[in-house]
């Protein structure tokens, strides 16, 4: 269902055709970059917290890592990331398969700056079997994201 919801949107955006599922799966990392056939640092990982009782989605390069010392610089809290039933609760899809795609309203994406360095990266499209194709620009138009922050080390 998730998955649906996530195409859905980017066909809406104009890039259905980008989508990819995959017979194997893409819920980590690893795995992910295998079933695309690309480098791990590509895949556009997204990670859920808290902030000020509101869900935060990161999408981060694949090799970067949360910074505490950042992230509290940034959002003035510590990071506590979501539980698995918080994020299919107030994202709106399951561990594994999180994207910024079609997810439930009150969400604020914000995109790291560990993504810059490349031309395209490939996030999930809401399950664990699944990814898109897109550019950097094409990512800040369909992930919806409120600004690019730096709260990641790589």
């Amino acid at each position: 269902m998730a998955f649906d919801t996530a195409k859905n949107y980017l066909e809406e955006k104009g890039y259905g055709d980008r989508v990819m599922e995959f017979e194997v799966s893409s819920a980590t990392v690893e795995l992910a970059a295998q079933a695309v056939g690309t480098e791990p640092e590509k895949i556009a990982k997204s990670l859920t917290f808290m902030v000020n009782d509101s869900p935060v989605m990161i999408l981060c390069a694949g090799d970067a890592k949360i910074s505490n010392p950042k992230y509290k610089e940034q959002f003035h809290t510590k990071a506590r990331m979501l539980s698995p039933e918080q994020v299919h609760e107030l994202i709106g899809h399951d561990v594994g398969g999180v994207c910024p795609f079609g997810i439930k309203e009150g969400v604020t994406v914000y995109l790291d700056e560990s993504l810059k360095r490349f031309e395209v990266v490939y996030p999930a499209c809401g399950s664990g079997n699944s990814a898109v194709r897109l550019t950097i620009p094409e990512l800040e138009e369909t992930s919806g994201y409120t600004a690019w922050v730096d709260v990641c080390n790589y």
